[in-house]
């Protein structure tokens, strides 16, 4: 079939899609648009157009509360010259034709931006073409607004659905036309608008579907007992006792685990059943015998104890300036701190689950599944189950919450497992303690950091060593050092005006999966490097949000790559998104008088600051505490301010600045994962304290600053800040420096130590 039949024929059935590639018959003028900058913009990616003027917009990432589906469509919509109340979303399932879906680094605006623009305009354009072609008269004197045709000269008007059929046999317009008709920033209708979400009202009425609403016909349930450690093996299993338990079915054995771990499922035993609980029963009932296998001499004191070990020598240099030994030999002051920040949890509102069903040959297998990265789930699916990649369907519900944890398909290969096995579709469920004690955790670091003053108090001299099982240790078995992709997080882009300074890492090897969490490295770095920058103010005797800006310097653009760090820029061109002093500095300033500092306070109170930059955004927090004679912490109040560029939806940007701050927030106070002979001891709320309500702030206070520049990430910048400002708050108002999270653990009761000040050096 002709390219142009096969489209009028989509176009005859009720939706207007564009072909998925240009055919031979496609005008040589107007090539295809698959190699914009982001992506393809083929304008049939992302935009159909039904005959009754519905506009059906593909989202190709996945949807957990960040509002990636308004986002998206407020972005096409501005373009396509769209009715907003005419907007329909379709959740794209999991295919190479998208380009990179993977939902994380905070880069489904950065990365698409550009290329979703481009797809709207184009399809505007082919819109007012197939007016002008009906109307006989030229398309320069027709205009689209709010899903209509206009030919101003004569009042004529069309709505998108009639011009649907037509506009598929337009061909598609080539990238300078399409990037000339972009709709000019001070025209824009949605872009920066705070839109209405298009899906809370769903949430609110109990329409939309997460991971565990799925269902399909015949299907069955199932839960799965997994190794304590890391690479251990089942000895011995009875399922005797499971199988006397009204509706459970069978018992599946999964594969055993070989190094490396990657997203390959943990092994273990599956009970299957006809509902949750008998499964939950059923898993109860087994007997089991493990073998631990090498991971099972992982205690974490003595694991933090390695770590304090190695970063109190030299580590490998991964960035440097100037001379620091020298400068710190000849420093009038020289202050040395020790950080630690242990294993964290992602802890999902909804844990893991996934459905699955094998064709009837059983040569293809169907998945829904509330994952991240849907493409990575059809790879790893694909390679434990023995199939092409084509043979494998990933279709994206809503997440009930990712922060990474759903990046990682393991549980959507096990569902794909266990269906095989029992020769039904089957959903696998993941329970919070299955979630607490089998995930992936975010690293442990520990990091020790030296600076040097001269005789006025001046900086002159900053050493930050590093040390922390990798990422990488999943994908290479025995990987210990560092990547770089790790320490441009928030370590070898430390934008300090400091005229000597070193960045060094040391090695460590890995004892649980280690995978990324929200804001990922900049979590443990920032913490370190904005609570060493006010232990300096503390010092040279001067205010830190004052010698915050002046270790900041003035305006300038940095770069790593001079200094003998290998540093990305987050994926993105430095010359779009340069390093930038004085943004950040911006927010500081912003966020300082946001919070009226330097007010007289309360006895007992504090203020604390920290600014970093990640993700090419700039965040600074201001936290305020309250400490009262028996070491009881409130917060009265935080101010934060994000700079992230252009922002799609102001209202959306601001929640994410709210809720990055309270997630990191909470990872401060009490965020907290240990292991005992390699398996972890945290297995459900009691044990795995977060943040309460009458915990939050009782005030908080965002602003998103109105900027020109390229959009910044937005869903993990506002965290890394929140630790170091409330560590510097508390230090404010106690004197007592805080250099190890979690702030409160089991010992301590939910209250500081508050009995004079604390001033460790090398102890940390």
């Amino acid at each position: 079939m002709q390219r142009r039949a096969f489209l009028a024929g989509l176009a005859a059935g009720g939706s207007f899609v564009l072909g998925l590639t240009l055919g031979a018959d496609a005008d040589a003028a107007s090539p295809s648009l698959t190699k914009v900058r982001g992506g393809d913009a083929t304008p049939s990616l992302f935009i159909g157009i039904t005959a009754a003027g519905t506009i059906e917009l593909t989202c190709h990432r996945s949807e957990m509360g960040q509002q990636i589906w308004n986002a998206i469509a407020q972005i096409l919509a501005e373009e396509l010259a769209a009715d907003w109340d005419r907007i329909e979303i379709i959740q794209a399932e999991g295919h190479p034709r998208y380009g990179d879906q993977n939902t994380d680094g905070s880069r489904s605006v950065r990365n698409n931006f550009h290329r979703l623009r481009v797809a709207g305009a184009a399809m505007r354009l082919m819109l007012i073409r197939a007016a002008a072609k009906q109307w006989k008269v030229g398309a320069k004197g027709c205009r689209a607004e709010l899903g209509e045709v206009i030919h101003d000269a004569s009042g004529r008007r069309l709505g998108y659905g009639e011009l649907a059929a037509g506009a598929a046999e337009q061909p598609i317009p080539s990238l300078k036309q399409s990037e000339a008709a972009l709709v000019p920033r001070d025209q824009w209708r949605y872009i920066g608008a705070p839109v209405p979400s298009l899906t809370v009202p769903k949430i609110v009425r109990g329409q939309g579907t997460f991971g565990v609403d799925v269902r399909v016909p015949g299907m069955l349930y199932a839960v799965v007992a997994r190794p304590p450690q890391v690479l251990g093996r089942l000895r011995s299993c009875d399922d005797a006792a499971s199988k006397q338990i009204p509706g459970v079915v069978a018992s599946v054995e999964l594969p055993v685990l070989e190094p490396p771990v990657r997203f390959k499922p943990l092994g273990g035993v599956a009970i299957v059943a006809r509902d949750t609980w008998a499964a939950i029963r059923g898993r109860a009932a087994l007997e089991l015998e493990w073998e631990p296998g090498e991971n099972a001499d992982y205690n974490s004191k003595a694991y933090a104890e390695l770590l304090f070990e190695q970063v109190r020598e030299p580590g490998e240099v991964r960035r440097k300036r100037g001379d620091v030994d020298a400068a710190l030999a000849g420093a009038a002051t020289r202050i040395t701190a020790e950080y630690y920040v242990p294993h964290l949890a992602h802890s999902v509102m909804e844990p893991p689950a996934a459905t699955a069903r094998w064709s009837e040959s059983g040569d293809a297998v169907e998945c829904w599944a509330a994952v991240q990265s849907p493409q990575s789930a059809r790879s790893a699916v694909a390679a434990s189950c023995g199939l092409p990649e084509d043979k494998v369907t990933i279709h994206v519900t809503w997440l009930g919450g990712g922060f990474g944890r759903k990046a990682k398909p393991d549980f959507v290969v096990e569902a794909a497992l266990v269906a095989r096995a029992v020769g039904a579709p089957v959903k696998l469920m993941w329970t919070r303690e299955d979630e607490l004690q089998h995930g992936y955790y975010h690293t442990v670091s520990a990091q020790r950091l030296e600076g040097g003053l001269d005789q006025q108090g001046r900086c002159v001299a900053f050493l930050h060593r590093t040390v922390f099982p990798p990422i990488g240790s999943t994908f290479t078995a025995g990987a210990s050092k560092p990547a770089w992709g790790e320490l441009r997080l928030g370590a070898s882009d430390t934008p300090f005006d400091v005229p000597n300074l070193q960045l060094e890492s040391g090695e460590v090897p890995a004892k649980v999966r280690i995978g990324w969490l929200r804001s990922v490295a900049n979590i443990y770095h920032a913490f370190a490097v904005q609570s060493f920058a006010a232990e300096l103010a503390a010092a040279a005797g001067r205010d830190q949000k004052d010698y915050l800006l002046e270790l900041i310097g003035p305006p300038r653009t940095i770069d790593p790559n001079t200094e003998g760090a290998e540093y990305d820029n987050y994926g993105s061109p430095m010359s779009d998104y340069p390093i930038d002093a004085g943004r950040l500095a911006h927010v500081v300033e912003l966020a300082a008088d946001m919070a009226g500092w330097g007010r007289t306070l309360p006895a007992g109170h504090g203020l604390g600051i920290a600014a970093h930059r990640s993700f090419v955004s700039y965040v600074a927090t201001v936290i305020e505490v309250a400490v009262d004679d028996q070491g009881t912490l409130a917060i009265p109040g935080v101010w934060s301010v994000m700079d992230a560029g252009t922002v799609v939806n102001v209202n959306h940007a601001a929640s994410q600045l709210e809720g990055g701050t309270l997630f990191g927030l909470s990872n401060a106070l009490y965020g907290e994962i240990t292991a005992k002979d390699g398996a972890i001891e945290q297995d459900n709320f009691p044990r795995w304290r977060v943040m309460r309500m009458p915990e939050a702030p009782r005030h908080m206070e965002v602003k998103i600053v109105a900027s020109n520049a390229p959009p910044g990430g937005v869903g993990e910048p506002p965290t890394p800040p929140a630790a170091p400002a409330l560590a510097n708050a508390i230090f404010a108002a106690t004197g007592q420096r805080i250099r190890r999270l979690p702030v409160f653990d089991t010992s301590r009761r939910d209250r500081l130590a508050v009995a004079g000040s604390r001033h460790e050096g090398d102890e940390g």
